[in-house]
């Protein structure tokens, strides 16, 4: 399991995790969501997370709060 910060939530059900040492956000979708709802996070939330690949590039699976 990797960690990051939430760093951007949107009104449609997605955010974006920044990671240490990565310039990059790394995406994740509230479906992949663990233990925790979308509407309960907030920026700057500590995050746990496994990163995959799809068609559009990496992002993140399997997010649950830190």
């Amino acid at each position: 399991m990797q960690e990051g910060t939430i760093a951007r939530l949107t009104d449609r059900g997605f955010g974006f995790i920044t990671r240490e040492g990565e310039e990059k956000d790394l995406f994740f979708h509230s479906n992949e969501l663990q233990g925790v709802e979308f509407k309960d996070l907030q920026v700057g939330d500590k995050v746990t997370f496994e990163v995959s690949d799809s068609p559009k590039g990496p992002n993140a699976t399997k997010v649950s709060r830190a």
